[in-house]
């Protein structure tokens, strides 16, 4: 998982570990990634316009979504009620239903709250 591990400030993968910090040597931020994931779990999902989410909420598609793996398009301005905010691995933070597409998951910042 290290490997992996990018600096927060300017997402350089040239990253060491000094002691219990993180250390960037391109612009010389540090930082712990323990406090920087509690941090940004206190801070929850927000929408494109900064408004945080909660489940159950209804939101609605800012611009038109490509559905990875099929010719379906999600169109701007879809509205999706009942909103379940899940752990992001790979950005996709919002799981919900669509009519006409069914469950699919949703990147937060591709959407504003109704």
């Amino acid at each position: 998982m290290m490997d992996t591990l990018k600096c927060p400030q300017c997402s350089s993968e040239h990253v060491y570990e000094d002691g219990g910090l993180w250390i960037c040597p391109e612009c010389a931020h540090e930082w712990n990634p323990a406090e920087a994931s509690a941090e940004a779990a206190a801070q929850g999902v927000k929408d494109a316009n900064g408004n945080p989410l909660a489940d159950g909420d209804t939101v609605t598609v800012i611009k038109d979504l490509k559905v990875k793996g099929s010719s379906l398009v999600v169109k701007g301005g879809t509205k999706v009620k009942g909103i379940r905010l899940v752990e992001a691995t790979d950005g996709h933070n919002i799981s919900c239903k669509i009519d006409g597409i069914g469950a699919m998951n949703l990147k937060s910042e591709f959407v504003k709250k109704a």
